[in-house]
């Protein structure tokens, strides 16, 4: 007997869209869907200074701590500690520590942008 001539069979794409569909359903369910928040930056000249008869706040960020004008206030009582200073317009002078990261400081510039009336300025050391 002889066998019969091999015939190739017709490639079928719906296991090739079943894969693609499963790989999309994975990155999908393992992405992170958190919308980030965004926080705008001024940056200044050097020997600009703002020319105001009011007096500056000063705030200073270290990692475990914060202060406004050398007092302790927690994160979530700086709004309630910088209303009993400010009076309309006001400027914060924002200084941290070397040891201070990048979301704490975004953290603080977060709740100091919800301040009506108030500048902020980040003092960088030289």
């Amino acid at each position: 007997m002889r066998n019969p001539p091999f015939r190739r069979r017709k490639l079928s794409l719906t296991s090739l869209i079943d894969v693609i569909f499963l790989l999309l359903l994975f990155f999908m369910l393992s992405s992170t869907l958190s919308q980030f928040e965004e926080v705008d930056l001024a940056t200044a000249g050097q020997g600009q200074t703002a020319t105001s008869d009011t007096r500056p706040i000063f705030v200073q960020l270290r990692e475990d701590s914060l202060r406004v004008n050398a007092r302790e206030v927690p994160l979530e009582g700086l709004a309630e500690a910088l209303a009993a200073l400010t009076e309309g317009e006001a400027r914060a002078l924002v200084s941290t520590g070397a040891e201070v990261t990048a979301q704490r400081l975004t953290d603080l510039l977060l709740a100091l942008r919800g301040i009506p009336g108030l500048s902020v300025q980040v003092l960088v050391p030289s």
